[in-house]
């Protein structure tokens, strides 16, 4: 018999990063390897990465990185992963795969190592085996993972919705999950998004009907924006565009690439001529296509509320239509837009975040999945930690014990001997990979710090020059502020400030030996300045000592 580890190195009590891991005795089977975007707050950070030093270390041990769909949620690490796992394969369908390659070339990472599957289609590694499930999302040929070993499957759903109306690329099979299920499921791993919802996603997750009916109220310019990354949505809007008989234009490099490549491929059914091109913006009757980045929310469009873009200048004719609902955390960025929007005139429409789901299990689906597989042990993952309790409360209603329901946070283990959990308080260790701009490396909380510091109480530079060879002070020193005080309405501050810095090098200065304690200096100066700053404008500025000699 085996012994199993089931853990997490990002995905739980949060939304994005997710990568979970699952060791079968000597075997890892990594499935996921997704990023997040940092809030407003973390000044500067472009993304976040889950800390997968473990991997590194068992690099040998990887049978493979396996990914359900072409999430940045999902994949979105992967092209800083592969910097360090050169040798790893990674496994995925042939519209992630595509995906995946693109992010890669545009990042100037090589790996030979990419193995395309198809659903339905086992893959053995010796005694293990994994067997890739179609499962219904936002984007096509997303899979569920089935990882077969000699105390059971081991099932990790992905991101699902039920919805017997999506077919091709995205039809789940359910004969395939139904047919995992009796052959018995140790343990299955099923997403927590929604778990709070009554009910089936299903239809709330289609709005087609809403955008034929937004499109078909006026004759004038539609302005939409869409995430590139839900196929599906952007499918229903070049459907509604063509039912209301006007012409597409597609704002961005990207976006064309993107909505090009799937049309080509056959993941996105729509007639080119349909398409137009800039000469045909100001036209009427048009539907203008704007990408809404999930790393700079709205940018895009707030680029064109202000004025700014190239191409679009607003007019009242004019409507514009986001069509996503505000995701978790969002809210607030949503509602400032609106109210930008509302300033220059122009009517807008937004879908609403209660009646329009994203495709995402709610509770009856998650019920649904966990009668299918009838699993012995549920762990749920993917949101944050009520989620999980939700969708833990889910699997009891249904009659898994609690003692088999596994709730735990990144880094927990959950361990199997012979097929029965075992109470034990192993834990790997977990952190976050904060990734400012396109190089590699972690940014750390200090700099994050040091940034909110500047952004809030500005900056003042000590300047001060002493003679190389006498040490006595030439110029200086000298105060320049930025963000801080307002200088000409603050003459005695500088002054007086550039009196306690005079008399903190003078104090450190030994003429006779010619020696120059440049640390306590420093140490002195951000110390008493901090104190003084602080008793006169209740602000805390960065403080910078430079001392140099000539």
């Amino acid at each position: 018999m085996s012994k199993i580890k089931i853990f997490s190195l990002g995905g739980l009590n949060e939304t994005g990063k997710n990568m979970y891991v699952v060791e079968v005795d000597n075997d890892i089977f990594v499935f996921d390897a997704g990023l997040k975007y940092g809030s407003e707050q973390m000044l500067g950070i472009d993304y976040i990465l889950p800390d997968y030093t473990y991997l590194k270390e068992n690099e040998k041990r990887i049978k493979g990185i396996f990914l359900t769909h072409g999430h940045e949620s999902n994949m979105g690490a992967m092209a800083d992963i592969l910097v360090d796992l050169k040798h790893t394969n990674v496994y995925a369908t042939k519209y992630t795969m595509e995906i995946l390659r693109r992010d890669l070339m545009e990042n100037d990472v090589v790996c030979k190592n990419l193995k395309e599957i198809r659903p339905h289609s086992k893959i053995a590694f010796g005694k293990n085996a994994i067997f890739p499930i179609s499962v219904t999302h936002s984007i096509p040929d997303s899979v569920a993972y089935v990882l077969y070993t000699k105390d059971g499957a081991i099932v990790y759903t992905g991101d699902f919705v039920f919805d017997s109306t999506m077919m091709g690329s995205y039809k789940t099979d359910i004969g395939k999950l139904a047919y995992v299920g009796k052959q018995g499921v140790l343990c299955l791993l099923s997403e927590s998004v929604y778990a709070e919802r009554e009910g089936h996603t299903s239809p709330h997750n289609r709005v087609y009907d809403f955008m034929k009916e937004v499109l078909g109220k006026t004759k004038n310019r539609v302005i939409a924006t869409i995430q590139p990354a839900h196929i599906y949505r952007l499918q229903e809007l070049l459907n509604a565009s063509v039912k209301t008989k006007k012409t597409v234009i597609i704002m961005g490099k990207n976006l064309q690439d993107l909505v090009n490549s799937s049309i080509d491929l056959g993941y996105i059914d729509f007639d080119k001529s349909h398409i137009g091109d800039l000469s045909n913006l100001n036209d009427k009757n048009i539907v203008v296509i704007v990408s809404d980045e999930k790393e700079k929310p709205f940018m895009n469009l707030e680029r064109i509320i202000r004025g700014f873009d190239k191409y679009i200048k607003l007019n009242e004719q004019d409507t514009i239509f986001i069509t996503e609902p505000p995701y978790e955390g969002m809210e607030k960025r949503s509602a400032l837009i609106m109210d930008e929007i509302a300033k220059v005139g122009v009517t807008a429409i937004s879908l609403s975040k209660d009646k329009h789901l994203l495709h995402h299990a709610s509770r009856e689906d998650l019920m649904l999945m966990i009668n299918l597989m009838n699993p012995k042990y549920y762990f749920p993952v993917r949101g944050e930690y009520r989620h999980q309790v939700m969708n833990a409360e889910v699997a009891e209603n249904l009659g898994i014990p609690k003692e088999n329901i596994i709730l735990k946070q990144n880094g927990d283990v959950a361990i199997f001997e012979d097929g029965v959990l075992v109470e034990d308080t192993y834990h790997v260790p977990t952190d976050e990979i904060l990734i400012d701009g396109k190089s590699q490396g972690d940014i750390g909380e200090l700099v994050l710090k040091d940034r909110e510091m500047l952004g809030s109480s500005g900056i003042v530079i000590v300047s001060c020059t002493l003679d190389k060879n006498t040490k006595r002070i030439l110029a200086g020193p000298e105060i320049l502020t930025r963000g801080f005080v307002y200088v000409k309405e603050s003459g005695d501050l500088l002054h007086e400030t550039q009196e306690l810095c005079l008399q903190i090098i003078e104090d450190n200065i030994e003429v006779d030996s010619k020696k120059v304690d440049y640390t306590n200096i420093k140490n002195a100066v951000r110390d008493r300045l901090g104190k003084y700053f602080y008793q006169q404008t209740d602000s805390k500025p960065m403080i910078i000592t430079v001392i140099q000699e000539v």
